[in-house]
């Protein structure tokens, strides 16, 4: 099947790195220059594409000519049918490339994130698992170059978390993690399992972008802000400063609770940042869950309550029930190492369901 692109669009692409490019040049000021070097690590490789597809189109166009041209010679045109199959190929690969660059972006993937786990069912086991999941994903943002700070946790009492939150740090962080929210599920027999008996636990993962003052409203009137002495370890320091904040969304009741730093202002910073993430995400939730009233036949509804993932560690296996992908690589995947060949297809999926949406 022959995919054909937009040429106007192709063009203004084209046209319009030449002109960030002139404007780089230029010398700008450190904000602007900032923008347009993000702008230009965008557009270079996709327009980069578009002239390896241009340029393999001006060849199948001479090999047309020559093949249509009847005093061209037999062996010439044998050798231009040769060839032509493999260039056609080549464009339908740069061409599928090209349109995925063109699918509208989520205005929040280059976010950072705020990483939400909680143990849900099966006691110890499911907050040991839930301090596995965040030592993954901790992992995961190494390889990736983002760091993790962590906003607030509530540990086990065997390990592990009962809750635990924090923030990812780095660019295109809630692009790629996005798609982890979800009920985790794990099978394996527990250390205290004296019979050898697999017992299944859980844990919910709410992945959410970092959202900023300006993506949404919060009204002073709606807060109410509690300083407290912070708990557990620390030192004297900690014990003597009141540098604990919680801060109450009234209207929603979301309440969060920050003490991972000594100072007050850092912790109000961190605890509205959660707070903003969370409220967002609430708004989202609500629009999204409005817009699936129409699809109800649909199987599945997306919502967080649906168990997307099982690890199963007797059988080494991962699988990811929403696009039957199964692994046996869970201790790689663990590690970190292996989640993005995870990652790497759901968010080829997630292209893939774009593209037929465009296409309908």
């Amino acid at each position: 099947m022959t995919v054909t692109l937009p040429q106007s669009k192709l063009d203004a692409l084209v046209s319009r790195l030449r002109t960030v490019e002139d404007d780089l040049a230029a010398g700008p000021d450190r904000d602007t220059y900032v923008r347009l070097s993000r702008e230009f690590s965008e557009l270079q490789p996709l327009v980069e594409s578009i002239k390896s597809f241009q340029g393999v189109e001006n060849e199948i166009a001479d090999l047309d000519a020559m093949l249509d041209d009847a005093a061209t010679d037999p062996e010439m045109r044998a050798l231009a049918e040769t060839e032509k199959p493999a260039l056609q190929a080549r464009r339908e690969a740069l061409a599928h490339k090209i349109r995925i660059a063109l699918i509208p972006k989520d205005a929040m993937d280059e976010r950072n994130v705020i990483l939400e786990i909680r143990a849900g069912t099966g006691g110890d086991e499911a907050s040991l698992f839930a301090g596995d999941l965040f030592r993954m994903y901790e992992r995961f943002a190494a390889r990736n170059g983002w760091t993790v700070e962590v906003i607030s946790a509530s540990e086990g009492t065997v390990g592990g978390y009962k809750e635990i939150v924090a923030e990812v740090k780095g660019r295109g962080a809630f692009a790629r993690l996005k798609f982890e929210s979800g009920v985790h599920r794990v099978q394996r027999v527990p250390d205290t399992e004296t019979q050898g008996r697999i017992h299944t636990s859980a844990a919910t993962v709410a992945v959410l972008p970092e959202v900023e003052e300006v993506d949404i409203e919060i009204n002073d009137s709606d807060l109410k802000i509690d300083t407290m002495r912070s708990g557990g370890a620390g030192g004297q320091h900690v014990n003597k400063t009141e540098s604990a904040i919680r801060i109450t969304h009234l209207p929603s009741g979301i309440a969060i609770v920050v003490q991972e730093e000594r100072s007050q202002h850092k912790n109000r910073a961190k605890a509205m940042a959660a707070l903003r993430a969370r409220l967002y995400d609430a708004e989202k939730q609500k629009l999204d869950s409005e817009r699936a009233a129409a699809r109800r036949g649909q199987v599945g509804s997306g919502d967080r309550s649906e168990r997307i993932r099982t690890y199963n560690f007797p059988q080494g296996r991962v699988t990811d029930h929403r696009i039957n992908l199964t692994l046996y690589k869970l201790p790689q995947i663990i590690d970190g190492e292996a989640l993005g060949e995870i990652i790497d297809a759901l968010v080829q999926e997630h292209q893939a369901e774009l593209l037929a949406a465009e296409d309908a």
